[in-house]
Parts: C-alpha cells; structure tokens; sequence
C-alpha cells in the first residue's frame, strides 16, 4: 500500500454512545472501509496501529478524554505454558479444530444464539438475526478463516461446540470473535480457544496472535493479560512487552 492510498482513504467519526467496558464512560470509534485490492494490505497496516476489523469495516476508539481501550498481541514463539493452561488442555482432551471457508451454517448459528444468551443476552449482538451472522462471517474483503471445534457437548453427545472467526495476516493471526458451548463453561473452552490459536500462529510460522483491546479495570478484559509474552500498542505505534500485575499460573 502506497502512503498515497493511506493518505486517500476516508475516515469516519461515530456518535458518543455508552461505553460497553467502563461504567459511566462514552465510546466513540474512527473507521474507514476496506475494499478492493488493497484489502488486506491496508488491513495489516492498520491493525499494526490498533485497529480491529468488522466485517468490511476497520475501526480504532477515538474516545474523548479516555485512552484505555490498548491492543494487545501474544508472542506465540515464545509463549509460556502455565500450569493452569496445561490443565485446561487436559480438560477439553479431544476436541479438535478443522479450519473452514468463512461461510455460515445454521448450525454455527444455532451455537451462536446460545452462547450469546447465556453469557451476553443484553448485549448489542443479542439481537443478531440469521441474516446478520452471515454478514458478520461472510462479509470480509480479507483472507479469513472459521475454526470449528468438535468434541462432546453438554449431552454427552458428538457435535459442534466452538467457533473462531479469524484473520490471516502477514505477520499473524487475529482472532475477530468466538463463541463456545455455554454448558461447557467449566471446561474453560474460551481459553482452549486461544490457546489453540497459539499454536496454529506457531505451526504457520507466524510471529503474533492479535486478540484486540485490553482494557485494565474490566474484568472482561483481564483474561488477555496472562497469556504471556504479551505486547501492547503504545500511542498506536510502539509494540511494548506487557507485565501484567494480575497474570495466574
């Protein structure tokens, strides 16, 4: 991508609105649309300065007085196993990952719905029609992947019981969202998620595993800091390793 075709670009400013993470705060976001060709090298380029993709939209706060909201990536050459992610591994022994075309299903869909009523039924995405997961899986203008996980759901039966939506980029992978089994929550399945994900930027000889914003004083957010080595995005120019005071083993 071409300095020019940066400098070309439109940028858009959206209306304060409530924001999702820090009580008593607004939000607002800078966005622009990716499109044509140079997609996915304009997606790199901004994600290396903080932004994050939906669906053919790339986004970064721009929140007034409020600066929290701080990228952060997983080194995946040198992460550090911990004694409680081993035991989580343990735990979902024998659910495995097949990488999809970012297409929909209804049964992805049927998973979807769940997750978001048990763990976020007054959230902005409660109310996602099927027509509506399909833009958010299909619509992308860059190289993306779905990861379907298969093991035993809380039957006991054979199925589907997690999804990431991914991101290839040059440097790494950016997971855009997942969802998992609701009754599998004790299993830790959203941690066996991203760990998983570590070892596929690993094994395709990628450098980083981009899991969005961290935004300390949300516990929302806190679970991003104990993967370690982390980096996080400086004045969305200065990659800096991240010692979190609240990392576990």
């Amino acid at each position: 991508m071409t300095e020019q075709s940066m400098h070309t670009s439109k940028f858009f400013l959206t209306a304060p609105s409530e924001c999702p993470y820090l009580a008593g705060r607004e939000e607002r976001k800078i966005f622009t649309h990716l499109s044509g060709k140079t997609a996915g090298l304009m997606a790199q380029v901004l994600a290396e300065s903080g932004f994050r993709r939906s669906q053919s939209l790339i986004y970064r706060p721009a929140c007034e007085g409020c600066a929290a909201c701080t990228s952060v990536r997983v080194v995946a050459g040198e992460f550090a196993w911990s004694k409680r992610f081993r035991r989580v591994q343990r735990k979902n022994e024998g659910v495995f990952g097949i990488e999809r075309p970012a297409t929909s299903t209804n049964q992805q869909f049927d998973l979807f719905q769940r997750y978001l009523i048990a763990r976020h039924k007054h959230g902005g995405m409660a109310n996602m029609t099927r027509a509506d997961y399909e833009f958010m899986v299909e619509d992308t203008p860059v190289d993306t992947m779905l990861v379907e996980y298969y093991g035993k759901d809380g039957d006991g039966c054979e199925g589907l019981i997690g999804v990431a939506l991914t991101d290839r980029m040059s440097d790494g992978l950016s997971m855009v969202y997942s969802f998992f089994d609701p009754e599998l929550a004790a299993n830790s399945l959203g941690t066996f998620i991203i760990l998983d994900h570590i070892e596929r930027t690993r094994q395709a000889g990628l450098n980083y595993l981009y899991l969005g914003y961290w935004v300390p004083g949300s516990p929302k957010m806190s679970y991003k800091t104990q993967f370690e080595p982390i980096e996080a995005l400086h004045d969305h120019s200065r990659w800096e390793r991240l010692t979190p005071p609240d990392t576990a083993e």
